[in-house]
Formats: structure tokens, sequence, C-alpha cells
């Protein structure tokens, strides 16, 4: 997990001093109340992009979220096996679509995994 990796993700760095409530650099809390606030604003923030993914890919939800909470756990994303495959929406193997929406959607769940793991949380 890095810190970076998550803040320069948003268009502005300021939502997340606006989670430690400081405008001021003298504001800024102890190092354990700026972990524990972007830990908090990680933690939200996964969840929108988990929430935007499942809608911009039309995925099956509950098995998106189990697919993904999987990942988030062995921290990558695997191709291997069915669930992959449970979560994409109603398409034979047999359309053209089915491989190109299963590589994105791998590709799409892979970067969230690599851009939030570690950070804990539900999805």
């Amino acid at each position: 997990l890095t810190f970076s990796k998550i803040l320069d993700s948003f268009s502005s760095r300021s939502d997340f001093f606006y989670t430690l409530k400081c405008e001021e650099p003298d504001n800024i809390p102890s190092k354990e109340g700026v972990i524990e606030a972007f830990y908090t604003f990680a933690q939200q923030a996964q969840q929108r992009e988990a929430d935007a993914l499942i809608k911009e890919e039309s995925l099956n939800e509950d098995a998106a979220r189990r697919y993904i909470r999987n990942s988030l756990k062995r921290e990558y994303a695997s191709e291997n096996g069915t669930a992959l495959n449970e979560t994409l929406p109603k398409l034979s193997p047999l359309n053209p679509q089915y491989k190109s929406k299963k590589k994105t959607v791998f590709q799409k769940v892979s970067a969230f995994i690599d851009k939030f793991k570690g950070v804990g949380g539900s999805v």
C-alpha cells in the first residue's frame, strides 16, 4: 500500500486534507491521527470505486463484490476458476464481446486490487 498511489488517483489532494480537518500545515494531527485518517479516507475511496466499477461494467453485484473481496485478501486478481466469469453480465461465451468484456473487467479489477491492497475495509 502506498500513500501516493491512492492520493494520486484523486483530482485534488485537498479531499484527504479535508478529511484531516486541517487547512494549515501547523494543524496536522499526530502521526497516528494522520494514519487513521488516511485509512478511513482510503476505505471510503475503495467503496466508491468498487461501486463505480460494478455499475460501469454492469457486473453481477454479489458475485463482483465476492470476487473483489477475495482478490483483496489474496492481494491479486486471478483469471483462473469461475469467479471472474460469474461477475460478468449475462453473455454467452460464444458471443464475440465475451472475451473482450472479460479482459476489460479483469484489467480494471487488477488495477483496483493493486491500488487498494492493504487498505482493509469492506467492499
